[in-house]
């Protein structure tokens, strides 16, 4: 997985994984979660890999508009 950025300092996010058709979201309790395109939309998907990336806004991204719209919770 790779490190997040957390450009804000406050994130509840600490790393990610970019797949093809999705992402891996680990968050800093420790629980991970696969968010696909299936689950979450192409569109969806599409703005969470580049707010990985970027290292800022994905925690505020998923809390508004993807929270529970994961494909399956990994841990």
């Amino acid at each position: 997985m790779t490190r997040y950025g957390n450009q804000g300092g406050d994130s509840g996010i600490s790393a990610y994984e970019i797949q093809e058709d999705g992402i891996i979201v680990q968050f800093t309790n420790g629980g991970q979660y696969l968010y696909t395109n299936a689950s979450a939309g192409v569109g969806n998907i599409a703005k969470m890999k580049e707010l990985a990336v970027k290292g800022e806004g994905l925690n505020s991204f998923i809390m508004k508009n993807t929270r529970t719209a994961y494909a399956s919770k990994l841990s």
